[in-house]
């Protein structure tokens, strides 16, 4: 083999070679798929699955200003002696739930944040099987749709677990809460000085039959031993809805210090789709004594106001309301430094 016959063969082996290659095609690596954010219609409106997961998860809230008046402000009763003041809420509350073997398990985390007070967790509990368990909203956070009424008195967030059954027309349930802080929230509950980090345990009973709907609940403070019970109903009558609510208390206590009993009625008006008129009155009877030896006295007082709502468009309402009270003494936790004081607000709410 010469020179010239080596070098054509190792051209032609080259040449092969490269074919080769060259006929094979050129295959583009796959781009990853994107995962797009699903609706999640299996809870209600508003969730979507949170990627990568089957929970689904739903984000809502509201931002509020609103400007208040107070004649007692000049007396002590609020922290600013001006008679109007002006405030900002936001909330924004991110509710998770998901199937499991035992139920739907549910968590609810709520977010307030005030120009005054900073960010702050209001509540934010687990729900699994009818049992909520963390720091959530009472029984006693339930009251009547005007601004008028007065049915829940010091904090109405607390630690605790609960079970409520609810079978549709028919509700019940029991609770076991943490009463922390209540001697510096509670008129006269701590004379020794021992302190109220103690328990309080309640019961509901509820139904719903056509358009009534009756909720009662009953808690019992064992540091102040005294008891307070609380019936709401309310009645599609007319063009509108009837609520009478009231409440009887064995003595000062976490969940009812104000008096020894109360009853409130209002009448919620639906005058057009977007305006609901509340005319409502409360009376107060044995109201508890302003100072450091608070208890049930014989002071009575009541109390008129009207609430007017108005949607202005999806997502934006206003309400105001405008409120008088009269008592029968200067020395009582109501009117505090006068025997009489009118209260209201203006609010524009933004919902979504």
């Amino acid at each position: 083999m010469n020179i010239k016959s080596l070098l054509l063969g190792s051209a032609a082996a080259l040449a092969a070679v490269s074919g080769a290659h060259a006929a094979d095609a050129i295959v583009a690596a796959e781009p990853e798929a994107m995962e797009y954010v699903r609706v999640c219609d299996a809870f209600g409106t508003g969730y979507f699955y949170i990627p990568g997961t089957e929970t689904c998860l739903q984000i809502k809230g509201y931002l509020r200003t609103q400007l208040v008046y107070d004649d007692r402000a000049d007396e002590g009763f609020s922290s600013n002696d001006n008679e109007l003041d002006a405030f900002t809420r936001a909330q924004i509350q991110f509710n998770a739930k998901n199937d499991t073997e035992y139920g739907t398990l549910s968590s609810y985390i709520v977010l307030h944040a005030e120009a005054d007070e900073g960010v702050y967790l209001d509540a934010g509990w687990i729900n699994i099987a009818g049992v909520d368990v963390g720091n959530y909203y009472t029984w006693w956070d339930d009251d009547l749709s005007g601004e008028t009424d007065t049915l829940n008195v010091n904090d109405t967030t607390l630690n605790g677990i609960r079970y409520t059954y609810d079978g549709g027309t028919f509700r019940a349930g029991i609770a076991v809460e943490e009463l922390e802080d209540a001697s510096e929230l509670t008129f006269g509950n701590d004379p020794d000085g021992k302190g109220n980090n103690d328990i309080g345990v309640g019961a509901l009973l509820g139904g719903t039959l056509g358009g009534f709907n009756v909720q009662v609940i009953g808690n019992y403070d064992f540091d102040a031993e005294e008891a307070a019970f609380r019936g709401i109903v309310t009645a599609e009558i007319g063009p509108g809805t009837l609520g009478v609510g009231g409440i009887y208390s064995t003595g000062n206590n976490y969940y009812w210090d104000l008096s020894k009993w109360t009853v409130a009625a209002e009448y919620a008006i639906k005058a057009t789709d977007k305006l609901t008129i509340t005319p409502a009155a409360q009376y107060f009877g044995d109201i508890n004594r302003t100072g450091s030896s608070a208890r049930f006295d014989e002071v009575d007082a009541w109390r008129v106001g009207v609430t007017a709502g108005y949607k202005v468009t999806e997502g934006l309402r206003t309400l105001a309301t405008v409120n008088y009270t009269d008592a029968d003494s200067t020395n009582n936790q109501l009117t505090r430094g006068d025997d009489k004081s009118w209260t209201g607000f203006l609010r524009v709410q933004r919902d979504f």
